[in-house]
C-alpha cells in the first residue's frame, strides 16, 4: 500500500494537541491497493482475479468501468459501463439504507437508527443478510448503504435516520455487522457519505473545517471498522473539507482512507459530487457516479475526457488500472467462488413501474421488457417486524400501566397512527406527511409492498381481544380528541416528526428538521389529551430527539416509547410492546435534551460572507451527544431528559462482580508500521499510436445523451473544459515510485496491534423481575485528562434472562478502545493518564466501576 512521507502539521506536540483546521494535509499520491496488505485474506484472492481480468482491458475498456453511464441512462439509479467483449455487463448500483429503492415487491426496513436502538449485533447482521438477499435477487451489484455520515452531530441533520448512532463505536458496530451481512449474498456494500456530510443545507458547497484528532476519534472511527469488516465501495460526499471537495480530497480519500486504513476496495463518487478531472483522478476517486454532469465536448468529468487525460500523460496509466482492479476487486470479493457472468440479471427499472419500458430512458431508445416484478421479501417481514419492536425505547412508565392487560376501552389519537390517506407510497421519495410516518424522506427510501399502521394493528387486536376501540385522526381538533380521550381507559397519542435529503422541502423544512418540536400540533396534542386521561401514553415517531420535557414531567402521561422509523411493520411491532408479546430492551441511541440548544452543536443557516463557499468549523472537536451532556461543569449533565443508551424495561436487573484482567502477554505500546511498498503496478499497456483507435468503432450508433469513454475526435486533444494539466498538482501526485508506510497503517482498519485485546472485563447481571427481559449492558471508558469525554462507549451486549436468572457478560478493549490519536507521531497512542471503566444500563446509570490498571510496560501518572 502507497502511503506518505510526510506527517502532518500541528499546533503542538504530543497526544491531545489539536491539528490546525486550516492546514493543508499532504496526500499524493493516491494509494495503489496491494493484497498484501491486508487483514482480510479473501482480497488477495479477489485481487488475482481482478488484475488477470484488468490486464486483458484496453484503456477505454478500463475507464469504461469507472464512469457511470449517465442519469437515467440505463436501468439502474447508477450504472457502469461493461466489457461486452468479456461477457461483462457492467454493474448496476441502487440506493438505499432500508430497502431497494425504485422497484416492487421488496421490503422496507427499519431504519438505520432503530437498528442502533437494538444495540444487537445478531439483528444488524441479520438485517444486512436480508438487505443483501433483496438486492441480489433484483440483479443489483452494489448497495448504496450503510450510512455513517452523517454521523448526527447536529440532532436536527436531516439524514441522521439513515445512520445509527452519533456514537461512533455503536456506529462502528452496526456499519461492520451490516457490511458483513450484505456482502455474504453477494452484493457489494457501500459506505457512505464519507466524510462529514453532517447536514443537508449547502452540503453542496460547504467547507467544513475540522481538525485532526476529531476527524479520527468521532467521524473517522465507524469507518475504519467498515474497512475493517472488507467494505468493498466508499461513496465520497458533497461538501469540502478543510477546502477541498470530499471526491478529490487528497487527506480523507488517499492519506487516511486508502492509505492508512488500507482500503482496498473502490470510491465512487455521490450523485454530482465529482467537480474535476484530474482532480478527482488523482484525488482517490476510482468511480464517477452517476457518470454525466460535466462540462463539453464530453458532458462528463470523466468518460473520454479521463480517456484522453490518460493519453496526455496527465491521469498515469498506473492510476486508471488503479481504479479498474480496485472496481473489479470488490466485485471478485462479494463473488467468492464464481465469476463475474453468474450474476443474476437486472430484473427491473428505476424509472417505470410498466412491464414494458425504455432500456435507455434518458433517451427514450430501445423498448423492451423492463421489469419483471421479482418477489424478494421472502420471510423477510418477519425479521422487520422483531427489530420493530426490539429498537423501541420505553421511555417512561409510571405506576407500570404497560404492558397493557386488556384494558376495557383504547382511545387511538393523532394522524401518526393512521393509514396514509393516498396509500404509502403516495408521494415520491415520500416526501409528503400523510399518515403514520414509518421511514424518512429522500433517496435513503423505498417503495413499501404495505405499510402496517398502529391504527389498523391495535384495531385488529382490540377486534381479537373484545376491547372497545375509538379513533380520531385530527391533531388540530383538540376538542373531539379530549372528548374521545375522556372517555377511554387508555388514550394512546401518536406524534411524529420528519426528516430526509435537502431536495425535498415539506412544511419549511428542507432536509434538516427546523427545530426539535413535534409536527402537526403534536405537542398541543399530548398536552390536551393528558389534561383528560391519566392514563395517557405517547407514541413518538422521530428521526431522533425531540423536545419532551414537558410530557415527562406531565404525570398524567403515564408512558412514552420512541418507536424510531420502524418501516412497514410499524403498527404489529408497536402492538408487539404494547401489550407484553416483547419486552420492551431498546435503547436510545442519542440523548434527549430539554432544549435544542443543549447539544453544544448548531445547523449552519446562513452562509457567511461567501455564499459560493460557507465555512462550517466544528469547533466542539470530539464533545458530541452524550460526550458533551456529560462534560464536567457544562451545565448541561442537569439538562438530560433521557440520557444516551437509556431505556425501560417490564423487568429488573441487578448488577454484581465487575472483574477486570490485564492481559500478561499483550505490551501497551505496539511498534508503527515501517517498511517501503513495491511500485505502482500496471497491467496491459496503453496502446498508443493513432488517435482513431480511441474514438467509436465504424459504423456504431451512439445513443444520446449516454457517456462513452472514447474520444469525439482523432484529430486532437481538447483543451480546457475543467480539466486542466498534470502540472497543475505536486510532483508527487503522479509519482508511482515506491513509498514509506504510515505508522498507523498496515491492514484493512489500520495496524493490526489496534486491534489486539488488552483487557478482558466480566460482570454479572441478574433478572430481579417476574418477567422475562433482556439487558443491554453497556461499557464506558474514562481516558483521562480535559481534553476528553468523561467517558466513551466501548462496549455493549445483549443479555436474555428468565426471572431469578444470573448470567455473566464479557467485554474486551482492545488497544484502539483505550487510546488517543496524536496528532505528532501520525498514530494512536495510549496516555499515561489514569483510566477507568464503568458498567451500567445508560451513560448516566452505572452500576459498577473499576480502575484500569496500566498496560503491560507503562505506567499511570496520578493527579
Amino acid at each position: 500500500m502507497l502511503l506518505l512521507p510526510a506527517l502532518l502539521a500541528t499546533t503542538g506536540t504530543g497526544t491531545g494537541t489539536t491539528q490546525a483546521a486550516d492546514t493543508p494535509f499532504p496526500g499524493f499520491p493516491s494509494p495503489w491497493a496491494s493484497s498484501t496488505n491486508t487483514s482480510d485474506p479473501s482480497w488477495a484472492d479477489a485481487y488475482a482475479k481482478a488484475v488477470a481480468f484488468v490486464a486483458d482491458l484496453t484503456l477505454t475498456e478500463k475507464v469504461n468501468l469507472t464512469t457511470g453511464t449517465g442519469w437515467q441512462a440505463d436501468r439502474c439509479v447508477g450504472n457502469t459501463g461493461g466489457v461486452p467483449r468479456l461477457g461483462f455487463r457492467g454493474m448496476c448500483l441502487m440506493d438505499g439504507p432500508v430497502g431497494v429503492r425504485y422497484t416492487d415487491h421488496n421490503s422496507v426496513f427499519p431504519a438505520g437508527i432503530n437498528v442502533g436502538a437494538t444495540f444487537s449485533r445478531q439483528l444488524m447482521r441479520l438485517r444486512g443478510e436480508a438487505l443483501g438477499a433483496e438486492f441480489r435477487g433484483k440483479g443489483v451489484d452494489v448497495m448504496l448503504g450503510p450510512v455513517a455520515g452523517p454521523l448526527g452531530r447536529v440532532p436536527q441533520g436531516g439524514r441522521n435516520w439513515e445512520g445509527f448512532s452519533p456514537d461512533p463505536y455503536l456506529a462502528g458496530v452496526a456499519m461492520a455487522e451490516t457490511i458483513r451481512g450484505i456482502q455474504s449474498r453477494g452484493v457489494v456494500a457501500c459506505a457512505k457519505h464519507y466524510i462529514l456530510n453532517e447536514q443537508e443545507h449547502y452540503r453542496g458547497s460547504v467547507d467544513v473545517r475540522i481538525d485532526d484528532r476529531t476527524m479520527h476519534e468521532l467521524y473517522l472511527w465507524p469507518f475504519a471498522d467498515a474497512v475493517r469488516a472488507g467494505v468493498g465501495s466508499v461513496m465520497c460526499s458533497y461538501n469540502r473539507i478543510n477546502g477541498t471537495y470530499a471526491c478529490e480530497n487528497e487527506w480523507t480519500t488517499n492519506y487516511l482512507l486508502k492509505n492508512e486504513l488500507g482500503f482496498q476496495g473502490f470510491v465512487m463518487s455521490d450523485w454530482g459530487a465529482q467537480h474535476t478531472t484530474l482532480g478527482s483522478a488523482l484525488g482517490g476517486l476510482d468511480m464517477a457516479m452517476p457518470g454525466d454532469g460535466g462540462p463539453p465536448p464530453y458532458r462528463s468529468w470523466w468518460g473520454g475526457a479521463l480517456s484522453e487525460a490518460v493519453l496526455r500523460g496527465d491521469v498515469p496509466q498506473w492510476r486508471l488500472d488503479d481504479m479498474a482492479v480496485r472496481i473489479m476487486a470488490a466485485h471478485f470479493k462479494v463473488h467468492a467462488g464464481s465469476n463475474y457472468t453468474s450474476r443474476p440479471d437486472i430484473n427491473f427499472s428505476a424509472w417505470t413501474n410498466q412491464t414494458v419500458g425504455y432500456l435507455h430512458p434518458s433517451s427514450n431508445t430501445s423498448l423492451a421488457t423492463v421489469n419483471e416484478f421479482v418477489n424478494v421479501q421472502s420471510t423477510h417481514a418477519a425479521l422487520i417486524r422483531e427489530i420493530g419492536a426490539k429498537s423501541i425505547v420505553l421511555l417512561k412508565n409510571a405506576h407500570s400501566l404497560l404492558p397493557l392487560h386488556k384494558p376495557p376501552s383504547i382511545a387511538v389519537i393523532g394522524s401518526d397512527a393512521q393509514d396514509p390517506p393516498h396509500g404509502p407510497n403516495a408521494c415520491p421519495d415520500r416526501g409528503c406527511d400523510s399518515g403514520t410516518t414509518a421511514m424518512g424522506y429522500g433517496s435513503g427510501t423505498a417503495e413499501y409492498p404495505y405499510l402496517i399502521s398502529p391504527a389498523s394493528a391495535l384495531l385488529s387486536h382490540s377486534l381479537s381481544h373484545n376491547i372497545s376501540f375509538t379513533n380520531t385522526s385530527s391533531n388540530w381538533d383538540l376538542p373531539t380528541a379530549m372528548s374521545v380521550a375522556r372517555n377511554a381507559s387508555v388514550a394512546i397519542v401518536f406524534a411524529s416528526a420528519l426528516a430526509g435529503e435537502g431536495y425535498i422541502t415539506i412544511d419549511g423544512n428542507t432536509g434538516d428538521r427546523n427545530n426539535l418540536t413535534l409536527w402537526d400540533n403534536g405537542g398541543a396534542l399530548v398536552r390536551a389529551v393528558a389534561s383528560v386521561n391519566p392514563r395517557t401514553v405517547v407514541v413518538l415517531h422521530t428521526p431522533g430527539p425531540v423536545l419532551i420535557k414537558e410530557m415527562e414531567s406531565n404525570p398524567n402521561v403515564s408512558a412514552i416509547l420512541w418507536a424510531g422509523y420502524p418501516g412497514q411493520e410499524s403498527g404489529n411491532a408497536l402492538v408487539d410492546v404494547l401489550y407484553g408479546r416483547v419486552n420492551p430492551r431498546g435503547r436510545s441511541p442519542f440523548t434527549w435534551g430539554e432544549t435544542g440548544d443543549d447539544y453544544g452543536t448548531e445547523l449552519m443557516w446562513n452562509v457567511g460572507e461567501d455564499p459560493r463557499r460557507p465555512v462550517q468549523r466544528f469547533e466542539e472537536g470530539v464533545f458530541v451527544d452524550y460526550r458533551w451532556f456529560q462534560q464536567p461543569g457544562n451545565g448541561r449533565v442537569a439538562r438530560t431528559v433521557y440520557p444516551f443508551g437509556y431505556g425501560l424495561s417490564y423487568t429488573r436487573f441487578r448488577y454484581a462482580d465487575l472483574k477486570v484482567v490485564r492481559r500478561e502477554d499483550v505490551p501497551g505500546r505496539f511498534p508503527p508500521a515501517e517498511g517501503m511498498t513495491g511500485p505502482a503496478p500496471t497491467y496491459g499497456v496503453v496502446e498508443g499510436g493513432e488517435l482513431a483507435r480511441y474514438t467509436p468503432p465504424i459504423g456504431f450508433e451512439r445513443i444520446s445523451p449516454y457517456v462513452y469513454p472514447w474520444l469525439n475526435s482523432s484529430e486532437g486533444f481538447v483543451a480546457g473544459g475543467g480539466r486542466g494539466n498534470s502540472s497543475q498538482f505536486p510532483a508527487a501526485a503522479t509519482d508511482g515510485s515506491v513509498q514509506p508506510v504510515l505508522p498507523a497503517s498496515g491492514a484493512s482498519g489500520g495496524n493490526p496491534g489496534l486491534y489486539e485485546v488488552l483487557y478482558t472485563i466480566t460482570a454479572s447481571i441478574r433478572n430481579e423481575g417476574e418477567v422475562a427481559g433482556t439487558e443491554i449492558p453497556q461499557l464506558y471508558v474514562q481516558l483521562g485528562g480535559e481534553d476528553n469525554p468523561w467517558g466513551v462507549l466501548r462496549g455493549f451486549d445483549e443479555v436474555e434472562l428468565e426471572p431469578g436468572e444470573t448470567k455473566t457478560v464479557t467485554f474486551e478493549l482492545t488497544r484502539r478502545d483505550v487510546s488517543n490519536w496524536n496528532t505528532a507521531t501520525q498514530n494512536w497512542e495510549i496516555t499515561d493518564r489514569e483510566k477507568f471503566v464503568f458498567v451500567g444500563s445508560n451513560v448516566r446509570d452505572i452500576h459498577l466501576n473499576a480502575s484500569l490498571p496500566a498496560p503491560v510496560g507503562m505506567a499511570w501518572r496520578i493527579g
